[in-house]
């Protein structure tokens, strides 16, 4: 009795993975996807089927019609339907596996492109951080894993009517960097940066100012240093990088001269 069952054990065995590892080729040539597997697909040359796995992190594309493409992309990018099987998790420092896009553990605005186990840090302009679902960087504040004091540097929204701007939306100074500032919509606080070459000048009221040039921003002045920023503008403008303001462009700075004190931010210079 005990030989038989072992029998059978064996038999179902070597079915599963006849099962699993043949298949007849629909063509000479082609790339085709394994029928529960999403990190595995089948390639077929003179009609021979050979059995192939994606890199542990990436997915068969299977969205060619004539299966003439052999594309292996990040999981994310591919719909497997049905596919459901993969690989178990080879994972190294900051990447959970050897290939795709991760969230760093401590800080929500930093992400890791890993490939092949190898991990390159990117990190999001000011004031975003990385959105785990979809995968961009999007305003800090729309991002849930983000801490409170994350959020645009930790700085804090004034209380409505401590400002004399009226309405929902106000600009502020960033205390330490001339180029920076933040802007409170409806209490919430998002982080900016002016275009390269200028920084940001407090207006005459309460939450007003504009990015200007340095030299008309008291305190300011040196952020540059020695940066040859006629250049800088001119190749600005010629690649229409100015005309957006969005002030996400790359930080360039010299000296990096800190904010003036708060006594000088109240000089009479106009900046609405």
């Amino acid at each position: 009795m005990k030989s038989f069952v072992c029998v059978l054990i064996v038999s179902a065995l070597c079915l599963s993975a006849n099962g699993q590892e043949s298949f007849k080729c629909p063509d000479d040539f082609g790339f085709y996807p394994h029928t529960r597997s999403c990190d595995k697909y089948w390639k077929c040359d003179n009609n021979a089927a050979e059995l192939k796995t994606c890199g542990n992190g990436l997915a068969f594309d299977a969205s060619d019609p004539k299966f003439l493409t052999e594309n292996c992309d990040y999981i994310h990018n591919v719909d497997c339907g049905d596919r459901s099987e993969l690989e178990p998790p080879i994972s190294t420092t900051h990447c959970e596996r050897l290939y795709g896009i991760f969230p760093d553990d401590a800080k929500c605005d930093v992400f890791w492109n890993c490939w092949n186990g190898e991990a390159s840090r990117y990190q999001c302009s000011p004031g975003l951080a990385y959105d785990r679902e979809a995968r961009v960087c999007m305003w800090a504040d729309q991002v849930p894993e983000c801490k409170n004091e994350e959020v645009a540097g930790g700085f804090t929204c004034p209380a409505a009517g401590e400002v004399s701007n009226s309405g929902s939306f106000s600009r502020h100074a960033h205390p330490d960097d001339c180029r920076k500032y933040y802007i409170c919509l409806e209490g919430q606080a998002r982080e900016y940066g002016c275009p390269i070459g200028t920084v940001f000048k407090i207006g005459d009221s309460d939450g007003t100012g504009n990015c200007e040039d340095p030299e008309d921003v008291p305190g300011c002045e040196d952020y540059y240093g020695d940066l040859d920023l006629k250049s800088i503008r001119k190749s600005e403008l010629l690649a229409g990088l100015q005309s957006s303001g969005s002030g996400r462009s790359t930080p360039v700075t010299g000296k990096k001269a800190p904010r003036p004190a708060p006594a000088s931010r109240n000089a009479p210079e106009s900046a609405n």
